[in-house]
């Protein structure tokens, strides 16, 4: 399976932004998927999961209820929108496969990674 991120870009505090993530393959539906983001100077870390049905998710703490995963099965894409960002937010966003957890949470359990994308939030 192979990954590319993209929709990051230059936001305002408080805007909005949505990722893609195109997968190449056929069996891109029996991966859970995940965004991943690393901020300058910082570990990566754990954004959201979702199953390889879509119908189950996780986030972390520091998004909840203002970071939406989906995913489009038919269209070998996953989607993270982004609201309400904040400053803290900046990172580069990367997008993985992983087919060894319902809904994977940790980078060791990825089994491919994308390119990421710059995300920048302004104050």
């Amino acid at each position: 399976v192979q990954l590319q991120a993209s929709g990051g870009g230059l936001v305002q505090a408080g805007g909005s932004l949505r990722l893609s993530c195109a997968a190449s393959g056929r069996t891109f539906s029996r991966y859970a998927m995940a965004w991943f983001r690393q901020a300058p100077g910082k570990e990566r870390e754990f954004v959201a999961t979702i199953s390889w049905t879509g119908g189950s998710t996780v986030y972390a703490d520091s998004v909840k209820g203002r970071f939406t995963i989906s995913r489009d099965n038919a269209k070998n894409t996953i989607y993270l929108q982004m609201n309400t960002l904040k400053p803290e937010d900046t990172a580069v966003y990367c997008c993985a496969a992983g087919a060894r957890s319902s809904l994977p949470r940790s980078e060791y359990g990825m089994d491919y990674w994308g390119k990421g994308t710059l995300v920048t939030v302004s104050s």
